[in-house]
């Protein structure tokens, strides 16, 4: 059961954190509501993977890696995976109105849209890709309404547009995974093809890297607490690109070979297994707090 709640993604909630340290705000009074954001996230999100997983239980059977999961292969039942994940969510929901009402109602409407998604919103071109999106969104959402602090404008598009990059990544590995292997597993991926997902790769790809300058430019366009957050620019740049490279056909057929688990169909792999992607991040981080901590102690 701990399988199919599959804890392998709970690192996605790391994003709740986002808020307050983009804040350069380090005290215990905002770090612990946040935390609190970040059990209750991985509790929903749990629960909407159980959920997911006993609908498509009959499709996941025929896929070559999914008809591994716990319920595809009939180490959990269908009726105690879904008492397990309304229970989930029941707890969820109380925590996150105890930490916040605010936060319940983050938390409830991302339950809505990923029911939704479960159920319909997936088949749908291009929906189906906001509905991913608007979960990393909801997180970083979740963090801030958490520790009650005002998200910068620009901090929400520029998570909710990478969130959008990724999830285009994502289609455009199943989308040739299934190509390779002649056989759709995901009906939405009918109607797609990797000319068009390059084509909103570039689109969104630029307006990540707009939006984190626009953010990073400081507090004279609302957005970082200081301009010095322009020397972290580069580091997103090279992690785009890092992530376009590894997700390239001929690159990830390479990888593949090596590691057939660590392919951009799961971004939370390629963020914790890619050396590349480490570096960037921990520079980025490195960068980060040594600005925070000079700002704060002017």
């Amino acid at each position: 059961m701990v399988a199919a709640c599959r804890p392998k993604h709970w690192s996605k909630n790391l994003l709740v954190f986002a808020a307050p340290l983009f804040a350069f705000r380090f005290e215990a009074a905002i770090w612990l509501p946040a935390a609190g954001a970040l059990v209750v996230f991985c509790l929903i999100s749990s629960a909407i993977y159980l959920l997911n997983d006993c609908l498509d239980v009959v499709a996941d059977r025929a896929h070559l890696s999914k008809r591994n999961r716990p319920i595809a292969a009939g180490l959990v039942s269908v009726p105690s995976a879904l008492t397990t994940a309304a229970v989930l969510s029941v707890v969820s929901l109380t925590l996150a109105a105890w930490i916040t009402p605010a936060l319940a109602g983050v938390v409830l409407l991302y339950a809505l849209i990923q029911v939704g998604y479960c159920l319909q919103f997936k088949r749908q071109p291009l929906l189906d890709l906001f509905c991913i999106a608007s979960g990393f969104l909801l997180r970083a959402i979740a963090g801030a309404v958490a520790a009650r602090l005002p998200p910068s404008p620009w901090f929400l598009l520029t998570v909710g547009v990478l969130a959008l990059f990724l999830a285009i990544e994502k289609r455009k590995a199943e989308l040739r995974v299934a190509q390779d292997r002649g056989v759709i597993t995901r009906k939405v991926l009918e109607r797609y093809s990797l000319p068009l997902l390059l084509r909103l790769e570039s689109t969104v790809a630029t307006s990540v890297f707009i939006s984190y300058s626009l953010w990073a430019a400081g507090p004279a366009l609302r957005g970082a607490p200081t301009s010095w957050m322009l020397l972290t620019v580069p580091f997103v740049l090279v992690g785009i690109f890092r992530y376009q490279l590894v997700s390239d056909p001929e690159e990830a057929e390479r990888r593949l070979s090596i590691d057939p688990d660590r392919t951009s169909e799961k971004p939370e792999e390629l963020l914790l297994g890619d050396r590349g992607i480490q570096l960037t991040l921990a520079g980025w981080l490195m960068t980060t707090a040594v600005i925070g901590l000079l700002s704060r102690a002017r």
